[in-house]
């Protein structure tokens, strides 16, 4: 007969899991590698007070760090070597080297310093100030800070409770504490307060980076809408212009036959294929635009503005108070609906930028007719030094959407100031000529 036995596993207190977690993060921090080579990195010069320095000297200005530790390293030389009566060379090598390995070794120094405590202490001779004779004591503070500022706030809250732990040690087993006292809280005290306001530096440094790299993100995506949000504009517009063009073609097509007498049964099957292409590719055509389509859209009624509609648009315009002239060469000629289209909505959108980046200014247009396409040309003056009209600022939506435009019809475009102080929008847009240009 088989017996099966179930055996139930408890599952850890949270505060057993906080102490193993706790142990993990001190092993991590300053058993695990500890002595492993971690050189100080130079500082970045580009930015801050450095970049007023002279170039010969800024080069140098990375170093800045290093000269900090080097120094603060001859200051606790100098307490150790003046203090006590023991030998003065040994007791300053021993409390500046701690101080000078925080450099490559942060770990290593920290226990280092601590090993280096009693000796400090018995070279000295300095028994009323045990455990941290003057030298140990700026030697150790002096490293609990750097490896604070070098590592992370974790790593300074277990060096302060080893240190804590290791004077209680010393003052209870070690030392004639009992004829002249300790200093070891006078060492915890000072030491919290400086790992307290490193501690406080590090969290408001990685608050600053993470809000930027929030703001970098935000701006990216922000980016990505507005090009997903242009890139739908357009889509609708030209699906009218598309849908105008296929809804043409099927109509003639079901109609060309009547109008032949007699006419032959495979002419009549060709003009049916093509009604049923044209009809086919109209109905993807909206099921497609019903994707980028919002919920709100509605359909013009008005058919889309073309190049016969400019006149119209500049007396809009003048009316917002832009004096704007326009000026058109070559032989004007009809070109296809969705150049037209597009040519209107960038010298609409480059007007509307004039009217609120530059107000007071004055814009010229100009409409070029050439062989191979057309070109377009706005560009507005400087707007007035007194002038009672604010700037708007925008979204950015403006440039961008005139690009994607342009682009889609594989043409070209510069916008940038002009040497006078204005701005100029420069746009050719390709069209195939037709057999007779040819």
């Amino acid at each position: 007969m088989l017996y099966v036995t179930e055996t139930t596993t408890k599952s850890h207190s949270p505060e057993y899991r906080l102490a193993v977690d706790a142990l993990r993060g001190l092993r991590q921090d300053l058993f695990q590698d500890a002595f492993a080579y971690r050189p100080l990195r130079r500082t970045r010069t580009e930015g801050g007070p450095a970049r007023l320095l002279p170039r010969p000297i800024r080069e140098y200005a990375g170093f800045t760090p290093h000269a900090l530790i080097v120094a603060t390293a001859l200051l606790a030389a100098l307490v150790g070597g003046t203090d006590g009566s023991g030998p003065p060379l040994a007791t300053a090598v021993v409390c500046a080297v701690p101080v000078l390995m925080t450099a490559v070794r942060p770990a290593g120094a920290f226990w280092l310093s601590m090993a280096a405590v009693p000796v400090v202490g018995m070279l000295a001779g300095d028994w009323v100030q045990w455990p941290w004779a003057s030298g140990a004591f700026v030697s150790h503070l002096a490293v609990l800070t750097i490896v604070a500022v070098r590592t992370r706030p974790r790593t300074a809250a277990w060096m302060w409770a080893l240190t804590a732990a290791y004077g209680m040690v010393m003052d209870t087993g070690f030392g004639p504490t009992y004829y002249y006292g300790t200093n070891t809280g006078a060492m915890l005290m000072l030491s919290a307060l400086i790992l307290l306001a490193v501690s406080v530096w590090h969290i408001r440094r990685e608050a600053e980076q993470e809000v930027t790299a929030q703001a970098t993100e935000t701006a990216q995506e922000r980016s990505r809408r507005t090009l997903l949000e242009e890139r739908t504009t357009i889509a609708r517009e030209l699906h009218d212009v598309v849908a105008h063009h296929m809804s043409v073609v099927a109509i003639q097509a079901e109609a060309a036959p009547y109008r032949v007498e007699n006419p032959p049964e495979e002419l009549e099957r060709a003009f049916a294929t093509i009604r049923e292409n044209a009809v086919a590719a109209l109905t993807e055509l909206r099921r497609v635009l019903g994707v980028v389509r919002a919920e709100d859209y509605e359909a013009p009624d008005a058919p889309q503005p073309t190049l016969a509609d400019l006149d119209a648009l500049l007396a809009n315009v003048r009316e917002a108070g832009l004096d704007v002239t326009k000026t058109v060469t070559g032989a004007v000629r009809e070109l296809p609906q969705g150049v037209e289209l597009s040519a209107y909505r960038i010298v609409q959108e480059a007007l509307s930028n004039t009217l609120r980046h530059a107000p007071g200014a004055k814009a010229d247009v100009e409409v070029g007719y050439v062989l191979g396409g057309l070109g377009l040309r706005v560009v507005n003056t400087a707007p007035p030094a007194p002038s009672l009209i604010k700037p708007s600022p925008g979204a950015g939506h403006g440039i961008t959407g005139m690009r994607e435009r342009v682009t889609m019809l594989n043409g070209e475009m510069t916008a940038g100031p002009t040497d006078e102080g204005g701005y100029e929008v420069a746009v050719f847009l390709p069209v195939q000529r037709t057999g007779d240009e040819a």
